[in-house]
């Protein structure tokens, strides 16, 4: 298996499919600065139907701004592209940045995904972060809850989620053909593993 950051090949998807091995998805990643973010978007390589995984707005803290900058290089090449997204996923609740998934699925349409636990994330950030009342602390805001073990699918490339709390309780690592996207369940090598003092990690 590969990690999203590996750019290799190793051979034709349709002879790994003969053969029964998973396809190589083809992976473009935007890192913003700001947001100290990476967005992958993931193609099947033998259609224009992907992913894209944690998409992130700009937020500026000192004047409480919010900004679709650090998106909207993703969506230009999504249409410069001519994809079809199918699903923008969420590998946890971020507390460092906002989602930009409500804007990305206005923009380019998909269904918009995250683990399972976000329900008990969101039940301990509404304290913390003092939610409306009328917040509901139920994953609603997205159209689909993944469960630990589920599959899905991107076009040809076969998909499953693998439930890796620690961070938070609803990290998910999307295993999508034959590369693994973790969110913050791992860093880079120069960083460690992922920090696991935020609200309900472990």
């Amino acid at each position: 298996m590969r990690f999203a950051d590996s750019g290799r090949k190793c051979c034709d998807c349709g002879a790994r499919q003969r053969i029964g091995w998973p396809m190589s998805p083809d992976v473009k990643t935007f890192f913003d600065e700001g947001t100290n973010n990476a967005t992958h978007v993931v193609r099947d390589p033998e259609s224009a139907s992907c992913a894209l995984i944690d998409t992130a707005l700009g937020f500026d803290p000192a004047s409480g701004g919010i900004s679709t900058a650090p998106v909207e290089s993703v969506i230009d090449h999504v249409l410069r592209e001519n994809l079809s997204v199918q699903w923008v996923l969420e590998t946890h609740v971020h507390a460092d940045h906002l989602t930009a998934a409500p804007y990305v699925q206005e923009k380019l349409g998909g269904n918009t995904g995250i683990g399972a636990g976000v329900r008990e994330v969101q039940k301990t950030f509404a304290g913390i972060y003092n939610f409306e009342p009328d917040f509901a602390c139920d994953g609603s805001q997205f159209d689909h809850l993944f469960e630990d073990g589920e599959r899905f699918s991107i076009g040809g490339l076969e998909a499953r989620v693998i439930h890796t709390p620690g961070h938070t309780p609803a990290c998910v690592t999307y295993v999508i053909g034959d590369t693994a996207f973790t969110g913050d369940t791992f860093f880079m090598p120069d960083s460690g593993t992922a920090r696991c003092d935020f609200p309900g990690g472990s």
